[in-house]
């Protein structure tokens, strides 16, 4: 360290002896309405780009996770014609696919062996999580939920599965399962089911960014984290925004248990084959375990003592 004699200063100094800093953070003018479903492959497969969109954006807008209802129930006619779906077996496949293409591992043999007969029952639980804990602990169910059903192969909707989910998030899975059964949990999912059709939601993911003068934009489908930055430019009426630097890849594990290679390439821009020696630098190494599924790798934190 360096101290300057006519600056008065340790260290660098700046170009100006005075300077006026804004340190308020920017107003929260934007409601974001991320219309999703516990089942839908399509909400899986975009988590990493909007993991980052969250950790980088999230300070612009406040964030509301709206349940839309994929699946009430399987009937005899068809559900999904235009994906060829008419029974549970058929899903597997288009899971399969989609999980191949985003690179967010699918099994899909569930839907054969066991299948999710309805996405409400994990949708109530959601809400309930929602109303009465908070936004954050519901949108960490919902990717616990996500990672049991897509990589791992657990039915979601049963009791048992839901309850060892809550519990693994510190809360009691026995009581919110069984409020979520009662009349309120359905109400809850009206109300969203309600605001979905209100937004003109039409399908799953979809993200609405509405902003003070009550306009928006509409962005339905996977698209790529720079439509979503855009999206989120048109609704400010801003032509630049101050990302926040995405959290040290230690506190991103310690907090989200388990991250897969995608998640890790996306939210600090590098490659595939990058991910593991950058792991290795970031990490210490009785810290997290490298495993893999369906070709994809994925890294879990270890519990210190």
């Amino acid at each position: 360290m360096i101290c300057d004699l006519k600056t008065g200063v340790c260290g660098e100094a700046g170009e100006e002896e005075m300077e006026v800093i804004d340190f308020n953070q920017p107003q929260k003018s934007v409601h974001l309405y991320y219309v999703t479903d516990p089942i839908c492959s399509h909400c899986w497969a975009i988590e990493p780009v909007l993991r980052r969109f969250i950790e980088q954006y999230g300070h612009y807008y406040n964030l509301h996770t709206v349940m839309g209802g994929l699946l009430e129930k399987w009937h005899d006619g068809p559900i999904d014609p235009a994906n060829g779906i008419y029974k549970p077996a058929d899903v597997a496949g288009h899971w399969r696919e989609v999980g191949q293409h985003s690179r967010m591992p699918i099994d899909g043999s569930l839907m054969i062996d066991n299948p999710v007969q309805s996405s409400y029952p994990p949708s109530r639980v959601f809400k309930i999580i929602q109303s009465k804990h908070s936004e954050v602990k519901a949108f960490e169910y919902l990717r616990r939920a996500r990672e049991a059903l897509f990589a791992f192969n657990r039915n979601i909707a049963e009791p048992s599965v839901m309850i060892d989910i809550a519990d693994q998030l510190g809360l009691d899975g026995k009581a919110i399962v069984n409020e979520a059964e009662q009349a309120v949990g359905q109400q809850l999912l009206k109300e969203d089911f309600a605001l979905a059709g209100k937004l003109g939601v039409r399908g799953f993911p979809t993200l609405i960014m509405i902003n003070e003068e009550n306009k928006g934009v509409k962005i339905a489908g996977g698209r790529p984290f720079a439509s979503y930055v855009d999206g989120l430019k048109q609704a400010l009426n801003q032509d630049e925004l101050q990302p926040r630097p995405p959290r040290a890849l230690a506190d991103m594990l310690e907090q989200e248990k388990l991250l897969f290679s995608k998640e890790i390439e996306v939210m600090y821009e590098i490659e595939p084959s990058e991910v593991a020696s950058y792991v290795a630098k970031e990490l210490p190494h009785d810290r997290y375990q490298a495993k893999a599924l369906l070709g994809e790798s994925y890294f879990t934190a270890v519990k210190m003592d």
